[in-house]
């Protein structure tokens, strides 16, 4: 979906006179899901600030490259790669290339244990949260998460960070509290104590999400999350933060349908009565079976388009060839 945006920028540009967000009616990008103005990414939201005019500059650069290999397949985003796959004038040759994630091996150490733990837990039956490297969520926020998960009373490794309540919090400036668990609610470890598994900072993500035991995904969307929770046949909460991730988010619930994805309250709050909610509906709950049962399938045809006669790595091995054919390359 971002590369075909990307491709369609300039045009939209001159269509539009208003900021996206105040649009009526949501953009039709080229192929995808209508989204609303206000969940394209970050740097269209102020078309008179520098960062959208350098991305619409870079945008139409794009049409300059002879190529574009993208992390994705056809059953994951089928509709903006047909549109992106279509001959047209000045457009590039598009190559899905995807799934491509880093695997999870041995020398990821797991210093806090939480592979030990998960292999402790019934099948399917763990709710991983993670909001990448960069995310983080204000105090109030944390706060009824932490709340939410307890209400929900559902098994859960969390993988979590000192909360930041400045303005554009979500972005890569977590620093630590002496406590690395300290501003969590008073009480919350001891009352979640054996349904709960809290990490600080990191954890070996590939590995739990390959795991038997883990059931689904609260996620940030990221794109790399995305194809890791694919790849492994896990469904997803989706908690878009920043850049393109709120299009991811409506990809997965309102596209490909492999996700829930909580509602924000008056004050920009998801409460804890709404993440017990999402959180039971998606592990356990009549609103997750179509889900789970969706993931299931794109995992079969995440791992079908990279196997030796995938389309994925034929397509792969069609852009090698080009590249060492132009290069004068001899294997």
């Amino acid at each position: 979906m971002a590369l075909s945006l990307f491709l369609y920028l300039p045009k939209l540009d001159q269509m539009v006179s208003c900021e996206y967000r105040d649009m009526p009616e949501p953009v039709q990008i080229p192929g995808c899901i209508p989204v609303r103005g206000e969940d394209l990414l970050d740097p269209v939201q102020d078309r008179k600030n520098d960062a959208y005019k350098w991305v619409l500059h870079n945008a139409k650069r794009y049409r300059m490259a002879e190529g574009i290999a993208v992390n994705s397949f056809k059953e994951l985003e089928g509709g903006a790669l047909n549109a992106l796959l279509e001959d047209q004038p000045g457009k590039p040759r598009v190559y899905p290339v995807g799934p491509l994630v880093q695997a999870g091996s041995s020398s990821d150490v797991d210093g806090s244990g939480c592979l030990r733990w998960l292999d402790g837990q019934p099948c399917g039956s763990v709710l991983y949260i993670s909001f990448g490297s960069g995310g983080t969520l204000s105090s109030n926020q944390l706060n009824e998460l932490a709340l939410g998960l307890e209400l929900s009373e559902q098994r859960f490794i969390w993988v979590v960070r000192s909360p930041n309540d400045k303005p554009n919090a979500t972005y890569f400036n977590s620093h630590g509290h002496e406590d690395p668990l300290g501003f969590l609610p008073k009480g919350f470890l001891e009352r979640t104590k054996g349904i709960g598994f809290v990490v600080p900072s990191w954890a070996p993500q590939a590995q739990i999400l390959s795991h038997s035991s883990t059931g689904g995904f609260l996620t940030h969307c990221g794109w790399n999350s995305i194809l890791e929770t694919v790849v492994h046949g896990v469904p997803v909460i989706a908690w878009p933060l920043y850049a393109e991730q709120r299009m991811n988010a409506v990809s997965l619930t309102e596209g490909i349908k492999v996700a829930l994805r909580p509602k924000v309250d008056e004050n920009g709050i998801v409460s804890r009565v709404e993440i017990a909610r999402v959180v039971k509906g998606l592990i356990e709950g009549e609103e997750g079976k179509p889900i789970r049962s969706r993931i299931r399938e794109l995992k079969d045809a995440a791992s079908n388009v990279v196997s030796k006669d995938g389309c994925s790595t034929k397509t792969l091995e069609q852009l090698a060839s080009k590249l060492k054919a132009k290069n004068n390359i001899s294997i």
